[in-house]
Order: structure tokens, then sequence, then C-alpha cells
């Protein structure tokens, strides 16, 4: 079974995460299946609009821990950097459909979605400082431009959940609604889009995303440092911590 599924209705193509039994934890295979759906998409013809969507009660858990620990300076890198950029060089309007706990990356690639929705029970953490590392994928430059500088810190320096309505207000959801109406809202939204001019969406797009090189330059900084980060002392007892299922030692964790 692939744990992630490409399918292709007219116009629309859908990416969906689908590895429920490990809450969508996402592995090196996974993302660079992303990053393949995503430059397909791209390239076609045909497709104006690209959503994302998981299967099971949970969007996605960040990465497959185990694997982000053993590659030591290189948690994924390449195919994650492959899925990072080949979402943000991405034509086509990227819609996101949430529900359930988004963590990590979950949230993080939702700043670089066109729109997103969720289920108004959504919960969305960014953990890295828990983990003794650094936001990544320019989630440091985007959100204190989209939530204000406050609001950003608190979000990235203490690490802790915030809700669908929280996100809704400072835009990072478009809209929250009953978790059993978010289905059929994103894909009258993805066939409202389907349905304009190609050239008038695509542009538009174009035209709203005309940071995009300021972004790519930050999220190579920001990757440089989370990779630093990665070597550190507390972010490798972090790990060790969570692999053994055992508290961090604090003495380490500074």
């Amino acid at each position: 079974m692939s744990h992630i599924r490409i399918e292709t209705t007219g116009a629309i193509t859908h990416i969906v995460l689908n590895r429920p039994e490990k809450k969508n934890a996402l592995t090196r295979d996974m993302y660079q299946t992303m990053a393949d759906g995503l430059k397909a998409a791209d390239a076609s013809e045909q497709c104006k609009v690209v959503i994302i969507r998981a299967e099971g009660d949970m969007f996605c858990a960040g990465n497959e821990i185990s694997g982000f620990a053993d590659h030591g300076s290189d948690p994924h890198m390449g195919e994650t950097v492959s899925f990072m950029h080949a979402l943000l060089n991405c034509k086509k309007v990227v819609v996101a459909e949430v529900s359930g706990l988004a963590v990590g990356i979950g949230t993080t690639m939702l700043l670089h979605c066109d729109l997103v929705y969720a289920s108004a029970d959504a919960r969305f953490i960014l953990p890295f400082i828990n983990l003794g590392l650094v936001p990544e994928y320019a989630s440091s430059y985007i959100l204190p431009r989209m939530a204000g500088r406050r609001r950003a810190s608190e979000w990235l320096m203490l690490g802790e959940p915030f809700g669908a309505e929280e996100a809704r207000e400072v835009g990072l959801v478009t809209k929250a609604v009953n978790v059993d109406q978010l289905r059929d809202t994103v894909d009258k939204v993805a066939s409202k889009l389907a349905a304009k001019p190609s050239f008038a969406l695509l542009q538009t797009k174009a035209l709203l995303n005309n940071e995009a090189d300021d972004i790519r330059q930050h999220m190579d900084y920001e990757l440089d440092i989370f990779i630093e980060a990665m070597g550190t002392e507390a972010a490798q007892e972090a790990f060790d911590a969570f692999l053994n299922k055992r508290a961090v030692n604090p003495d380490k964790f500074k």
C-alpha cells in the first residue's frame, strides 16, 4: 500500500497522506513522492488545483522521528527540501484540508499553501524548540508577517499547541468548519477554482507570490541553522529521550 496516493480528476490533483496507522508521520519516500506529485501537477497543462489532504483522524504527525534522528545532520534533508521547494515553486493553486492534529512540518507546509481549510477541532503545533531545534522552511520569516511578532514568538518559542480558531484569526487557516463538512467544503472550493480561467487564476497566484525569492533565501538560511541545531547536545538528548520513551535529562537539555 502506498503511503502517498496521487489522484487526478479533471483539473484537480489530490495528494493524499495515507499512513493513518502511523498518524501520517512522513518518511523519506513519502516526501519524495509528494515532491514528484507536485512537479507533475505543475507540468500538467490540464491541472489548475492541487489538494493536500490525509486519511484518518490526524493530518500529519510530522517527521518519522526514528528516521529523522538516525540521519544526524541529514534528517531526510534531500527529500524534505525537494518537497518544500516543489510546494513553494508550485504554480498551481494549492489547497490544504486539515483535520485533527498537524505537528511540525504538518503545520509548516500550510504556510506555503494558498488556501487552508480546517476542522473546527483541528490543532496545530510547531514543537521544534522542545526538540532543541529551530524553525524550518521560512516559518520564522512568514509567521511574523502573517500572525505578528508576538504570536509568532509564542508559537515558535514555547512550542505549544493552538487551535483552528486562533489559526483562522491570524490567517494561517482560511476557514474552520465542522469536521463532517470539511471534505465537501474543500471539494466545492476546488471545483470553483478549477472553473476559473487558467491564465487569470495562475497569474493571480503568481502576483500574490511576489515574495517567493525572499522566502526561498530564508528557507536556505534557516536550513543551515537547523542542521547546526541537530548536532547540539540538547537536540541529541531530546531525540534519544523520545526514542527510548524516557524523560529528558535537564542537565543535557540546556
